[in-house]
């Protein structure tokens, strides 16, 4: 059937069959323009995550709105009459650009201990920097003192402030965020349109940074921030990878083939297979992620490999076969590459495929869109190389190489030939290497570490994360239990005059002093963590409020009147963020030093709940651990279900794979042993050297499988038919290496440098994404090359 196909329809019109599959992809290429980049923090949480849900209620609950930060540290110092008014000047710009509601900096906080007042008198008079000229030295001792300011406004050394940028709300957002409309068009639309507003924002607020930049270091943070340089470094590394890696195939065809043909030929089947899964993932609406940022040089490497292939086969043909016609040589080469190149498709598309069995949405889409990808790059290869081909005149047979020069394929087959335990011996080694790395493993996330050092983001998380705090945030949100009420036998009279009062000093029976000791124990116990950098909530207050109180605790009724006489604006800053009485919910809110390198997320938030659970009494209070720090961490927590059940799936096809196209359970396991170690090379290097499981080295091992095992196919494929000639093991080692095993070498060798580009990328997962997939290329093409070969001299599997 496949024979007739090309003989009859794509070899016999290969200009009509060229030209509508070009037209076809072109005309549907208007839709590459339609392809988004969604960098938002939401891409990186997972699929129905039920502290997701929690998360946004209490974020709408305790009123938390979205910032950004600016890190000022002067070169003078922080309180002279220079710093100030650069602050107050940078303010007044900053308030002008249409997305800001509000500044906080040192000049506009409360200041509650310069000097200390009486509580009553505070409320009715709330000083500031900016509406008083009070003791600077007072204002200094307070700001490295309060619980309120202290490695959180300015740091320990007093050489750093921070300005908050309070950003405009965006209900319509929020709203169909709560319909749970995230994946509508209206959603998609205004989320778009929103993106632009508020890149320009942060390109007017950087404008107006740079404008101080002689003053003082000003650096930009902010989760807004950072997913607007995250899309613009993913565009970047789209680019990049496109440009530079047709760049170096175009290099890496002329310096193994020297012929325009085979430099144009494999280019121009690339493109037309980027131009179609582009395209496609634009027409479907399908987005770009930090996960799916290199989706482009998979695309360019997987597509080659096809080609390289196609064309090793096709000059071996040529060699052979001088004066076949250049339909004959075409045809057969298809037919002969056709069955091996389509099950080494299924098993990379099964590579990619597994990472659906993940939670986390970037990962799965990826395995989607590399799936499509793959397909495309199959057909279009299978259609483009025959017509193309056909239309020009056969190529002079190249000469054969002399004997006596060196041939790195004849190489590896006389290795396989002499070499008695090497090659075992070496294999076990990298074994024990694997399962001793695997063992040391870790799952974590470390945010800041996600970018280069050079970038603005790096820099501006680093100072937050070192001087003011802390970058992660992580919530504890206790809810007190309600007082039983006793039943009164008083007259409607009575009960009516009581409920009233109640509700009159609702506020001031909630304060109980039970309460209160309960939150300042929460509060010091996560004060004391090494990994936290800063904890505010009403135990803040209670501190500074018992300085006031001439260091006496505070009463129900005095905080009561500082809830409900506190000037609103300062209210919002240190009260309403961390106390809901309506709900009977405190919140306290930490940030974790992201940069702490002893930092093990799920170890931190299963000692804070062991801990919480005696602290606090079950009968009284309940507790919930919450926010980014959380979510992040189920999705970490998560990778390592997920890369058992990949690793499960992908092996579990692969077999199957196998099976049928050899009908040998003992070839199927011998091929299956030889692409475990690659894999387990990936597990120990990542574990002797360090580098945490992520939400992108966790897509290492299934791609490099579903990749590296193209190989393994087309060499057992080519060994069967040169052992049926003459059933002879060592000869067909010598026949496959010198045929076959060109290919092998042109394909793991451009794969390689193709992954080397990654390199050039901004974020750090995906340079390490990069390096160990060209490791791991490397050891399966060592695998296939001598441990294949030696495994079938030694088991002898083939039957006579």
């Amino acid at each position: 059937m496949l024979k007739k196909l090309y003989q009859n329809v794509i070899l016999k019109y290969p200009r009509a069959v060229l030209a509508l599959l070009i037209i076809a992809i072109l005309s549907f290429g208007q839709y590459a323009t339609k392809l988004e980049i969604d960098a938002s923090a939401e891409t990186l949480l997972l699929e129905n995550d039920k502290d997701l849900a929690f998360s946004r209620e209490v974020n709408e609950r305790f009123k938390t709105s979205n910032f950004l930060v600016i890190t000022y540290s002067p070169n003078s110092e922080l309180l002279s009459d220079e710093s100030l008014e650069t602050i107050k000047n940078l303010s007044s710009d900053l308030k002008k650009l249409p997305l800001v509601a509000s500044i906080d900096s040192i000049l506009t906080v409360p200041l509650l201990l310069s000097p200390p007042k009486e509580i009553k008198e505070l409320v009715d008079d709330v000083k500031t920097l900016q509406n008083s000229n009070p003791d600077r030295a007072l204002v200094k001792e307070e700001f490295l003192t309060s619980p309120l300011y202290r490695a959180n406004l300015v740091s320990k050394d007093f050489k750093t402030s921070s300005i908050i940028i309070n950003l405009k709300e965006d209900k319509k957002y929020h709203e169909l965020l709560a319909q749970k409309d995230s994946k509508s068009k209206e959603f998609k639309a205004h989320r778009d349109e929103r993106r632009i507003i508020e890149h320009q924002n942060i390109e007017d607020i950087r404008a107006i940074m740079q404008k101080y930049q002689g003053s003082a270091s000003l650096f930009l943070g902010g989760v807004n921030m950072i997913s607007n340089d995250i899309i613009g470094f993913v565009e970047s590394d789209l680019l990049i990878y496109g440009s530079t890696l047709i760049l170096i195939l175009i290099v890496i065809l002329w310096i193994v083939f020297r012929t325009v043909r085979w430099v144009t030929l494999p280019i121009l089947i690339c493109t037309l297979s980027v131009i179609a899964i582009t395209s496609s993932l634009g027409f479907f609406g399908w987005e770009i992620t930090v996960i799916s940022s290199n989706f482009i040089a998979l695309q360019l490497i997987i597509t080659i490999s096809i080609v390289l292939h196609l064309i090793v086969r096709y000059n071996e043909l040529l060699s052979k076969y001088p004066k076949a016609s250049n339909h004959r040589l075409i045809l057969y080469t298809i037919l002969t590459k056709a069955t091996p190149t389509f099950f080494a498709i299924i098993t990379t598309i099964a590579g990619f495929s597994s990472l659906i069995v993940s939670n986390i949405k970037p990962v799965i889409n990826l395995g989607w869109m590399m799936s499509a990808g793959i397909i495309f790059s199959f057909l279009i290869a299978y259609i483009v190389f025959p017509t193309v081909l056909i239309q020009f005149a056969k190529l002079k047979p190249k000469k054969k190489r002399a004997k006596n020069s060196f041939s790195l394929t004849q190489t590896s087959a006389d290795i396989v030939k002499y070499d008695r335990k090497s090659i075992f011996i070496v294999t076990f080694i990298v074994i024990l290497f694997s399962i001793s790395g695997a063992s040391m493993l870790i799952v974590e996330n470390s945010f800041i570490n996600y970018f280069k050092q050079n970038t603005e983001i790096y820099k501006g998380m680093r100072v937050i994360d070192k001087e003011l705090g802390g970058t992660t945030p992580l919530d504890i949100v206790v809810t007190f239990k309600e007082e039983q009420k006793v039943d009164s036998t008083e007259d409607d009279s009575d009960e009516f005059e009581d409920e009233f009062s109640a509700s009159e000093d609702e506020e001031q029976y909630w304060f109980t002093k039970e309460k209160m000791d309960r939150v300042m124990q929460i509060h010091n116990y996560l004060d004391g963590l090494e990994e936290i950098g800063n904890t505010q909530s009403l135990a803040t207050i209670l501190k500074i409020g018992k300085r006031l109180n001439h260091n006496k605790e505070l009463d129900g009724f005095t905080l009561a009147l500082l809830y409900n006489n506190l000037p609103k604006k300062y209210k919002d800053f240190i009260l309403s963020p961390y106390i809901s009485i309506e709900n009977s919910q405190v919140r306290f809110a930490t940030r974790i030093i992201d940069s702490n390198d002893n930092l093990r997320r799920e170890q931190l938030l299963g000692k804070i709940e062991h801990d919480l659970a005696k602290i606090i009494n079950p009968n009284e209070a309940e507790f919930r651990l919450t926010g980014l720090m959380v979510l992040y961490n189920n999705m970490l927590q998560s990778l390592f279900d997920s890369q058992i059940k990949t690793l499960g799936f992908v092996l579990l096809i692969i077999t199957i794979m196998f099976l049928i196209l050899f009908r040998s359970l003992k070839i199927a396991l011998i091929a299956l042993t030889v692409n475990v170690v690659p894999i387990g090379i990936i597990f120990g290097f990542m574990g002797w050297f360090q580098i945490p499981l992520d939400i992108m080295t966790i897509t290492i091992a299934a791609i490099a499988i579903g990749i590296g095992v193209d190989n393994t196919i087309h060499y057992i494929h080519r060994f069967i038919e040169e052992y049926n000639k003459e059933h002879d093991y060592m000869g067909a080692v010598n026949k496959s290496d010198n045929s076959i095993g060109y290919a092998m070498y042109y394909t793991s060798v451009t794969i390689m440098i193709g992954f080397s580009i990654l390199v050039l990328s901004n974020l750090v997962p995906t340079i390490y994404f990069g390096l160990l997939t060209m490791l791991v290329m490397l050891t399966a093409l060592i695998a296939d090359i001598l441990l294949l070969p030696k495994l079938f001299v030694l088991i002898k599997p083939f039957k006579r």
